[in-house]
């Protein structure tokens, strides 16, 4: 899968070598809020939980994985955006509807950083796959990334208890078809 860089980014599937970058960005309490109640990683976590976790849903020709974000002028690290099939960690995932997910560094926020990856990257998977949809999930009150959703052209879909190995949360899901 070929990303090309946006205008200002430049994007590559994370592995685990990038163990350092993820536990940096969970250090932050505010980025974490919406995650886990606000609650850092250890490395332990990353090297033992995370890392095996990204490493079991990663494949490359189909573009699903942790997008590393850098800025392409400074080469610096600013966040993530998450690609996999919706209900991935189920017995029924949907490999044709990818979930979109993101996580940037609270210095990045609020300047189109997370909207202008997920669109290059929602554009380059949508037109070298057949992939038929992108959703997302958000705690209700993450205004933020629901924000990040609408300007992707997602509309909301539903209230519900999204399952997660790592934890169950109420939650709301938008979605919209692939372009």
């Amino acid at each position: 899968m070929k990303i090309t860089n946006s205008q200002r980014l430049k994007f590559a599937l994370m592995t685990s070598d990038d163990a350092q970058l993820l536990f940096e960005l969970d250090q932050d309490v505010e980025v974490m809020r919406y995650i886990n109640g606000g609650k850092v990683s250890t490395m332990q976590e990353i090297r033992e939980v995370y890392v095996p976790r990204m490493q079991s849903y990663t494949n490359e020709s189909q573009g699903w994985g942790l997008w590393k974000v850098e800025i392409t002028q400074t080469n610096e690290f600013i966040g993530w955006v998450l690609v996999r099939p919706m209900e991935f960690f189920t017995d029924y995932p949907q490999n044709d509807n990818l979930e979109l997910g993101w996580r940037f560094m609270q210095k990045a926020w609020g300047k189109g950083y997370a909207t202008e990856a997920a669109l290059s990257i929602t554009q380059a998977i949508a037109e070298q796959t057949s992939v038929k949809y992108f959703s997302a999930v958000a705690m209700e009150d993450n205004a933020g990334s629901i924000n990040i959703m609408k300007k992707l052209g997602m509309e909301f879909l539903k209230k519900e208890l999204h399952k997660d190995p790592l934890g169950d949360m109420e939650a709301v899901y938008y979605q919209c078809d692939a372009r």
